[in-house]
């Protein structure tokens, strides 16, 4: 892969674009609406072509998946699909009560590019969280405004035998998004080891999902849990996501893998490293340019 540690473009360069772009922007978003709702059950139309988008979509449903975590799913029309590449996420504006400015959030869909109808998006709402606070107060039929879509670190099929990918409480959106494709593509034979650490046995999401992934895929999908602070009687391990860990239940690295990190500052700061430091994978024997941040 071209870039050592790739993250998504900050907010303030996708503002200028958008900026910039407006009126492209809404006649191509009142393109991908009219293509959306065209009639043609055999070629569904992608809502999100890529770049600006400028249009909102309602919410269809909410349900809560645990204590701080919504499953938000927005409607699209019958025939419509998201069409997002792999590793995407959506940039989302809204206006919390009370303030004067738009909030401008990132958020990575959860559903199937090639789904039809809607598009679904597991929110954790923070104390403090502007936009997460507001996306949980919605109700059925209230909408939210879509800016554009950004693409995150760029995957290429059976570019690698194995890849690993760590995730850290909300940061498991992407790397299931990723997961998920390189799983569900028949041509993609990448071996895939995911991490995922949390505080809570409650805080572990999709793991419906995920058990269901190491049953269709055995020998080529696993799922380690690391859980700091298990209940009694939980099946999970205590601890955190650590280079003894890692070491334990990733394949030794022979070259040609690579390893995709979303989590919190601290945790990927430990894993990735910093400027003039190593972190974790490194010291493992991975190269700059084979670790990846979403």
């Amino acid at each position: 892969m071209a870039s050592a540690m790739t993250s998504r473009p900050g907010l303030a360069t996708v503002l200028r674009t958008v900026a910039a772009t407006g009126v492209a922007a809404g006649i191509a978003s009142k393109f991908l609406l009219e293509d959306a709702r065209a009639d043609s059950p055999a070629a569904p139309r992608k809502v999100f072509g890529g770049g600006p988008a400028f249009f909102s979509l309602p919410l269809e449903s909410a349900e809560a998946v645990n204590h701080n975590t919504k499953r938000l799913r927005f409607r699209l029309d019958e025939n419509a699909v998201t069409g997002l590449p792999l590793t995407s996420s959506l940039l989302t504006m809204s206006w919390p009560g009370g303030r004067w400015l738009p909030v401008v959030r990132p958020y990575t869909p959860v559903s199937g590019a090639d789904e039809p109808g809607y598009v679904d998006f597991l929110i954790k709402r923070y104390p403090d969280g502007k936009s997460s606070t507001h996306l949980h107060a919605l109700g059925p039929g209230d909408s939210l405004f879509f800016l554009a879509a950004l693409k995150g670190p760029q995957w290429t099929p059976n570019r690698h035998r194995h890849v690993t990918l760590i995730a850290g409480g909300a940061g498991i959106t992407p790397v299931y998004q990723l997961a998920r494709g390189i799983l569900r593509n028949p041509a993609d034979r990448t071996a895939v080891t995911l991490v995922f650490g949390v505080n809570g046995d409650a805080d572990v999401l999709l793991k419906r999902e995920l058990e269901a992934f190491e049953k269709e895929f055995p020998g080529r999908f696993r799922a380690v849990y690391a859980v700091s602070r298990p209940g009694t009687g939980s099946p999970h391990r205590k601890g955190y996501v650590t280079g003894e860990l890692l070491r334990e239940v990733v394949p030794p690295e022979h070259g040609d893998g690579a390893v995709f990190v979303c989590g919190p500052p601290a945790m990927e700061r430990a894993l990735v490293g910093g400027r003039g430091e190593k972190g974790v994978l490194e010291e493992m024997g991975y190269r700059k340019d084979q670790i990846h941040k979403f």
